[in-house]
């Protein structure tokens, strides 16, 4: 599907960390994909560093019961949207040599600050949904979407997160809440025309690349 050849002449020479962005809709595939190119990335020579965004979530009781829409509740504030801006990305971008993040525990349901040290690291890989919203897209210094057709990406996330309950639950909750924040964020910010490369995740293929 891709050449990493194509991502390293896109990664620049920086006095920072070089952002490469992995964005998608739930079961798309993001996290299996960026554990891949951070290998071809390390193999090529560069010092990687991974942060997922599903690990910055906020408490449940800050993201669930909260009286708004389950949607809202999810894109809006399943991350504290600032914190993250300010402690991930401005860093980066102010050369920060540690980052001090919250990181969330769901056995414990906490959050609990973590250094995250950049020493050497050259690429800074993020992957996430919603990673293009518009309080954090201009941090990213490249950005890959990965593009996967509905029916598939909905049959991995019901068989895949059955700590959910059973399979009509898992459909009942993404219904009401998984979905319908994807949807929004689909009209709000238009990822797959704000994304440097497309990937056609079913077909392998390139849809858009940004030259």
């Amino acid at each position: 599907m891709l050449n990493v050849q194509q991502i390293l002449t896109k990664i620049k020479s920086l006095n920072r960390p070089f952002v490469l962005g992995v964005d998608g809709l739930s079961g798309a595939g993001k996290t299996t994909f960026t554990d891949q190119l951070a290998q071809e990335l390390q193999e090529a020579g560069h010092k990687i560093v991974i942060i997922h965004l599903d690990d910055l979530i906020e408490v449940r009781e800050k993201r669930y019961n909260t009286g708004q829409p389950e949607w809202y509740e999810y894109y809006s504030m399943q991350w504290d949207v600032l914190y993250i801006q300010e402690r991930l990305f401005k860093s980066i971008h102010e050369k920060a040599k540690v980052l001090q993040l919250k990181f969330y525990n769901a056995q414990e349901d906490q959050c609990l600050s973590k250094e995250v040290p950049l020493k050497d690291c050259t690429v800074l890989l993020i992957e996430g949904v919603f990673l293009q919203r518009k309080e954090w897209r201009s941090f990213v210094d490249y950005l890959i979407y990965l593009d996967c057709p509905r029916m598939i990406r909905n049959g991995r996330v019901l068989k895949r997160d059955s700590y959910i309950g059973e399979m009509e639950a898992r459909l009942n909750k993404y219904e009401r809440r998984y979905w319908k924040g994807e949807e929004f964020y689909l009209r709000e910010e238009r990822p797959l025309e704000q994304a440097d490369l497309v990937l056609d995740v079913e077909n392998a293929s390139i849809i858009k690349n940004v030259q």
